[in-house]
């Protein structure tokens, strides 16, 4: 950093205030995480420099030696982390990841179901404002008003109805275990292919704490940070790679033997140019670091804090959609606490807790305001805090959101989160 004070001194001040940002403030966003020091440096280091159109021995460049070396140490780790037979690990985000797998399997205009964004999908499930919505004919399907869980006597009547030609499952504020198994029974019922998008809980799936797709799901999606605790990217996986169900001739990608080679085809040139090698080479790193017995205690850690914060907010009377979680994350409905879901996230802000306002299902309110929030515990957990800091957290949560127009208890909160900060050092390499 020392060179970028030299030669750019505003942007230099710039990230040296969002490091400050990150080491005194509780991050709660269930989206994201820290990476290690050792992915840190990965992703700055001089493989950003190299330009490397195509695939490990098909590059359109030369000088891919190196770099070459590094996407196949990704490949490789990224199967055996999910016991799958394909894995590409290009994409640069989980949304360009679901973009490449929705345009291998269905064709614009095609039918497709995913989960209402306010009910815990995501934006590229079918969203109106977003690609998935504008190219494809995609129906919602819904949680139960009482459960909060996905409601399957919908999902098959919607499926029946419809006749999708995917099933998307997965979401991005769903506390509970994706039922995979269920959703291959409606998928196979009406004759679909299945994509689970698992950007939220991969880490868990890595280590075995949620149930895995590879045996029920014909496609994969995720991102790298978020529980897995990678660089900011995106990843396609199949447990088993098959024939070419289009035939010897694809409908977009000419003549190919595997769905595999249309994956490929379609990441790149179908929607990218040239990876980003050195993020590509930092997965490598993160994946690495996910095979380790240490990352395994890392993922109990995490389900274990988000459940013990549960419980916390339960026993204060909150509203938690599905009555708890069985992951990473919370959504709270804060309808009955008289307080907006943007309202509660500015709030907490100004103590030092990150959160995001989020939709609850059913929500009457709008996706600038919203009537919850989201909180999860990947990041807090990565600086090894436990359940009596869950408890404790919940606990300033509850100060904030039940007076939250009292600054003199928001600056006492502000600085009690502090303290617990200097307690969690975030990177101690920057610290020296």
């Amino acid at each position: 950093m020392s060179f970028l004070k030299k030669t750019d001194s505003k942007l230099f001040e710039i990230l040296q205030k969002e490091s400050r940002r990150e080491q005194t403030t509780l991050e709660l966003i269930a989206s994201e995480n820290f990476t290690s020091y050792s992915v840190l440096e990965m992703a700055g280091g001089v493989m950003t420099n190299k330009y490397a159109e195509g695939y490990p021995g098909k590059r359109y460049y030369g000088g891919c030696e190196a770099v070459d070396e590094a996407e196949n140490i990704a490949r490789d780790r990224a199967k055996i982390l999910f016991s799958a037979e394909y894995a590409n690990v290009q994409p640069h985000s989980g949304s360009q990841a679901n973009m490449a797998a929705l345009m291998t399997f269905v064709d614009v205009g095609d039918t497709v179901m995913g989960l209402d964004l306010a009910h815990g999908g995501h934006l590229t499930h079918g969203s109106p404002v977003n690609f998935s919505g504008k190219l494809y004919n995609f129906v919602s399907y819904h949680v139960h008003p009482k459960t909060g869980r996905v409601d399957f006597d919908e999902v098959l009547s919607l499926a029946r109805k419809h006749k999708p030609k995917l099933i998307i499952c997965g979401g991005s504020a769903y506390p509970r275990f994706i039922e995979f198994e269920q959703f291959r029974e409606v998928a196979d019922e009406v004759g679909a292919f299945l994509m689970a998008d698992i950007a939220h809980p991969s880490g868990l799936v890595a280590t075995g704490l949620h149930p895995s797709p590879m045996p029920f799901c014909d496609i994969i999606t995720t991102t790298t940070h978020k529980t897995l605790r990678g660089p900011r990217g995106g990843m396609i996986l199949m447990g088993k790679d098959r024939e070419n169900p289009w035939g010897k001739v694809a409908p977009k990608s000419g003549r190919v033997k595997n769905i595999s080679e249309l994956i490929d085809s379609t990441v790149m040139p179908g929607i990218q140019g040239g990876p980003l090698m050195h993020i590509i080479a930092a997965k490598a790193v993160a994946f690495g670091e996910a095979l380790t017995s240490e990352f395994r205690d890392y993922t109990e850690h995490v389900v274990e804090n988000a459940k013990t914060m549960a419980e916390e907010f339960l026993k204060k009377d909150y509203a938690l959609v599905s009555g708890g979680t069985d992951t990473h994350v919370m959504l709270i409905d804060l309808t009955n606490k008289g307080i907006t879901g943007k309202k509660a996230e500015n709030a907490l802000e100004r103590a030092g807790i990150t959160v995001n306002k989020n939709m609850v299902p059913f929500d009457q309110k709008s996706p600038f305001i919203t009537s919850g929030i989201r909180i999860g515990t990947p990041a807090i957990t990565t600086r090894g805090m436990g359940k009596e800091e869950m408890k404790l957290i919940a606990n300033l949560i509850d100060q904030v959101i039940l007076d939250p127009e009292n600054e003199t208890l928001t600056a006492s909160i502000k600085e009690h989160v502090h303290q617990i900060c200097k307690s969690f050092s975030l990177y101690e390499e920057l610290d020296s």
